[in-house]
């Protein structure tokens, strides 16, 4: 007998301001393509749960924090978080105008369309990086979740993110005692300890189990103040 696996469908592909974008359905999942290279999917929401939880529980008692979550992907971190009541208000920031439209109008409205009309919701369709750098804004957590992680992006540009200077940007946006979660594909030493030399203190690092290979992990800091 002959094995057959489902194909994959491509149900959009846009060309976008960073190249292009595709969404495909493959059996169950949705999955997100960008330039060729596989970001995420439908099959597991566990990292991305944990990445606003980590956040939430490393945060000082205040009431209705203002979390920003870096990165809109398939919808899971916004959808937990607009889930808990202890957040006043959620600003997500998403650089590709096509994914936010499939969150809007689109297949992943399945996962997202409560948390996107939540009143607590605002979408900010701009890259992160330069968000961080010129907003006026300030939040009392930073939930980013944009590339693989401090060792390895796949996108030009992003390890600016997780550089000195984007530590210090992250520091200027958050309150006094704001917390700062990023998700990484991988463990990272060096990463804690750049975090460490940019002011941020109770540095710790909580790990996400996987099927094979290295456990996926959330790096967690805290701005003093």
């Amino acid at each position: 007998m002959t094995a057959t696996y489902d194909t994959p469908v491509v149900l959009d592909r846009r060309e976008g301001p960073y190249g292009e974008v595709v969404l495909r359905r493959h059996g169950e999942l949705l999955q997100i393509i960008a330039n060729g290279c596989f970001l995420m999917d439908t099959s597991d929401g566990r990292s991305e749960r944990l990445l606003v939880d980590a956040a939430r529980d490393a945060l000082d008692p205040r009431p209705q924090p203002h979390v920003l979550i870096g990165g809109l992907g398939v919808g899971f971190s916004l959808a937990h978080a607009a889930a808990d009541p202890h957040w006043g208000a959620i600003t997500v920031v998403e650089r590709e105008p096509a994914i936010v439209d499939w969150h809007r109008a689109g297949p992943l409205a399945a996962i997202s369309e409560q948390a996107v009309a939540d009143p607590r919701t605002e979408i900010v369709e701009a890259d992160l990086i330069t968000h961080i750098r010129e907003t006026s804004a300030t939040y009392d957590a930073l939930c980013l979740d944009i590339d693989n992680g401090p060792d390895w992006t796949v996108t030009e540009g992003n390890d600016d993110l997780y550089s000195p200077a984007g530590l210090t940007s992250c520091a200027r946006v958050l309150k006094p005692g704001g917390v700062l979660a990023v998700w990484s594909a991988q463990p990272s030493p060096n990463f804690e300890e750049t975090l460490r030399n940019a002011g941020f203190k109770q540095v710790r690092t909580e790990e996400i189990p996987v099927a094979r290979g290295v456990p996926d992990v959330v790096h967690i800091a805290v701005r003093p103040g």
